[in-house]
């Protein structure tokens, strides 16, 4: 009687590859799930929650994001320094003008796992405003 064995992903096993994903007039919360599901690697065959098995993702276009129904207006983002009236509050229309950049990736951050692969997975992701970036000799898919 044989058995068979189930493999068992190792870090050598993981291949990283390159994703390209435009932006331009996507919903952030949708774009968001696909970013983080790409960085943690939900697609390969050999997933593992324990191993870090994500690609590298850059996305263009940040500015040109959007939120639908009353959100643009109403949405806030907080961040508290830890002192007493130390909370800050900003408008999404003014952190989408500032900082795009960091629209993106709070949200992207916000749905992936809350571990200690969550700094790691994070790394691999690039965000860029216009369309101008420095991985264009890296890709291989685009979406």
């Amino acid at each position: 009687m044989t058995r068979n064995k189930t493999a068992v992903t190792k870090g050598s096993d993981i291949r990283r590859e390159w994703h390209l994903i435009d932006a331009k007039d996507q919903v952030l919360g949708r774009l968001a799930t696909r970013i983080a599901g790409l960085l943690m690697g939900k697609s390969k065959a050999y997933f593992t929650r324990s191993l870090d098995c994500g690609d590298y993702v850059v996305v263009i276009n940040a500015s040109k994001v959007c939120l639908t129904g009353k959100k643009v207006g109403q949405k806030v983002y907080q961040h508290y320094s830890g002192y007493p009236g130390g909370r800050k509050e900003t408008a999404f229309v003014k952190m989408l003008a500032e900082q795009p950049d960091k629209v993106i990736r709070q949200a992207t951050k916000g749905m992936l796992p809350k571990n200690r692969l969550q700094d790691k997975m994070i790394t691999r992701l690039y965000v860029f405003a216009g369309e101008e970036h420095e991985f264009k000799d890296k890709f291989k898919t685009q979406s």
